[in-house]
């Protein structure tokens, strides 16, 4: 895989709470970690069907605008239940109206939507997709699993953290201390691999 030797590195989103989650978890290393709403990009649309191709695609899109080298992020809640809804389609079912999300309506929904169900079993995806502007693109994977819990609690965290409780704890994401949280949520898991992969040696050879 290809290492991360440049300054500075922008994350292709404009959610300030992922952008926040993604510089503390980058917070050991020395990069200048700006977001795409700071520069303000525009986002481009999620035309894919998976998580890796939207992280792909929002990433390529970056790096090329910004001619540095960018880190997407393609996240989401999938339930069995459901059949794995909403899943790459988290933020828009979050959605109240087009473009404006609305996790409290969210998981007012979801918490209807389950109604009847059984099986409260859930799953945390991510995708995390480095590109650079040449078009080179790495791609690592993460997930947590765990279940919903209804109705939602704690004020940490976003999205939909407040109604996942994680398998072997025993209370919800949205409850959880930040910094326990980001040693084992999804995005921590694939952060881990990336860390590994393309930040890890570059920065301790330096």
């Amino acid at each position: 895989m290809r290492k991360f030797a440049e300054n500075t590195l922008v994350i292709a989103s404009h959610n300030a709470g992922k952008v926040r989650e993604i510089q503390a978890l980058l917070s050991d290393y020395a990069v200048n970690v700006i977001s795409a709403a700071e520069l303000n990009l525009v986002e481009p649309e999620e035309t894919e069907d998976t998580f890796v191709g939207n992280a792909t695609l929002k990433a390529l899109y970056t790096a090329r605008a910004t001619n540095l080298p960018a880190l997407a992020d393609d996240s989401g809640l999938s339930v069995d239940a459901l059949g794995g809804r909403p899943g790459v389609h988290t933020a828009p079912y979050a959605e109240r109206e087009p473009g404006v999300r609305d996790f409290a309506y969210g998981m007012a929904k979801l918490e209807t939507e389950m109604q009847g169900h059984t099986n409260r079993a859930a799953q945390f995806n991510c995708v995390l997709a480095l590109a650079w502007p040449d078009a080179h693109v790495e791609v690592v994977t993460g997930q947590v699993a765990g279940t919903l819990r209804f109705p939602p609690s704690g004020d940490q965290g976003f999205g939909f953290d407040p109604v996942f409780v994680p398998d072997g704890h025993d209370m919800t994401f949205g409850n959880m201390d930040p910094d326990k949280k980001h040693a084992m949520s999804h995005r921590a898991v694939a952060f881990a691999k990336l860390v590994k992969a393309c930040f890890e040696t570059s920065f301790h050879e330096s």
